[in-house]
C-alpha cells in the first residue's frame, strides 16, 4: 500500500512540475513594446486604403511578421466607392502560427483592422470633417496587440493553431450606411473559411488611457460562452479594466464572422472621446492599456 501511495505521489509531483514548467515557459506580454508598434503605425500618417501611406504601412506590417519567420498571406480585393465610383484597392493580411498540437487542425482567429478612417466626421470642428485620421486607438491599438502576441507565440508556441488577420477597409463607410463598413471582414468570410475557426476574437480600440472594457451586447447575446471565457480569464488575472457587464452594442468586424457561424466576440472600449476625430493620436493611448488586453489574450490562448 505504501509503495502505491509513493507511486501516486510521484505521479502528482511530475504532473504539477510539468504544469509549472509550462506556465514558466509563457513569455510576458510587453505593453511598452506594443505601444511602440502603435506609434510606428501612426507615424506613417492616416492609413486610408489606396493611399501611399497605407501601402507603406502594409509593407511594414508584412515585413514585421515575416521577420518572425511566420507564414504570411495577403488577400487583395477592390472596393468600388458608392459615391465617387472610384475603385479602391484593399488588402487583408493573414498570419499563421502553428501550435504544438498543430496536427489536430483546431485553429483560433484573432483579428484587428489596420486601416484608419478617411474622414474625421465626429470632430467638434466641422472644417475637419473631411480630414483623414491617424487612428492610433481606432485601428493601430488592436494591431499592436496582435504584433506583440506574435512575438510571444514565436518564443513559446501555444498548443493550438492561431491565425492573426489584419483587416482592411473596416472604417471606409459613411455614417448611416453600413454597406461600406467592414469591407475586409466581408471579403475574408468569402475565402472558404466557414468551419475553419473554433472562435474569432476581434481586438479594436483597446489603447485608451482610461481603459474600461465592457461585454459587447451582440457578442454576449449570441456567444455567451466565449464572452464568459474572455471575462473569466480577465477576472482570474485580476484585470479590473474588464468590467463584467454589458456596456454597448457595437457594429464591427466580428458581426461578419457571426454570419457564417463562427463563435465571435469583440474586445473594445467604445467610450472613447476621440473616436473618429483628428485627435485619435498616440498620446491618447498607453502601454498599460495595451498590456492589460495582451495579458488576457495571451492567458486565454495559452490556456486552450
Amino acid at each position: 500500500m505504501k509503495s502505491i501511495l509513493l507511486c501516486l505521489a510521484s505521479i502528482l509531483m511530475i504532473l504539477c512540475c510539468g504544469s509549472c514548467s509550462h506556465e514558466k515557459a509563457i513569455p510576458s506580454f510587453d505593453g511598452g513594446r506594443a505601444y511602440e508598434y502603435l506609434k510606428e503605425q501612426a507615424a506613417f500618417g492616416p492609413r486610408v486604403p489606396g493611399t501611399d501611406d497605407a501601402i507603406k504601412c502594409r509593407e511594414y506590417l508584412i515585413s514585421f511578421f515575416r521577420g518572425l519567420k511566420l507564414e504570411v498571406d495577403t488577400m487583395s480585393f477592390i472596393h468600388q466607392d458608392k459615391q465617387t465610383g472610384r475603385k479602391i484597392p484593399m488588402t487583408n493580411i493573414l498570419i499563421h502560427i502553428k501550435g504544438i498540437d498543430s496536427a489536430n487542425n483546431a485553429c483560433y482567429l484573432l483579428a484587428a483592422h489596420w486601416d484608419s478612417r478617411p474622414r474625421a466626421d465626429r470632430d467638434l470642428d466641422s472644417t475637419k470633417w473631411n480630414n483623414p485620421i491617424d487612428g492610433a486607438n481606432d485601428g493601430a491599438s488592436g494591431v499592436a496587440v496582435l504584433m506583440e502576441l506574435a512575438n510571444l507565440f514565436t518564443q513559446a508556441k501555444p498548443r493550438v493553431n492561431v491565425d492573426l488577420v489584419l483587416l482592411d477597409g473596416e472604417d471606409w463607410g459613411r455614417e448611416g450606411d453600413l454597406d461600406e463598413y467592414f469591407l475586409g471582414a466581408k471579403d475574408f468570410i468569402q475565402r472558404n473559411i466557414r468551419g475553419k475557426y473554433k472562435f474569432a476574437i476581434l481586438v479594436d480600440m483597446v489603447g485608451d488611457k482610461d481603459l474600461k472594457i465592457y461585454r459587447e451586447e451582440f457578442s454576449n447575446h449570441y456567444y455567451p460562452k466565449l464572452t464568459d471565457q474572455i471575462w473569466g480569464t480577465a477576472s482570474k488575472l485580476g484585470e479590473k479594466a474588464f468590467i463584467d457587464s454589458v456596456g454597448y452594442a457595437v457594429m464591427d468586424d466580428h458581426l461578419s464572422f457571426m454570419t457564417i457561424g463562427i463563435p465571435s466576440a469583440v474586445i473594445i472600449d467604445f467610450n472613447y472621446a476621440y473616436w473618429h476625430t483628428v485627435n485619435d493620436t498616440p498620446d491618447k493611448c498607453s502601454p498599460q492599456s495595451l498590456g492589460v488586453v495582451g495579458r488576457v489574450l495571451a492567458a486565454l490562448i495559452y490556456g486552450l
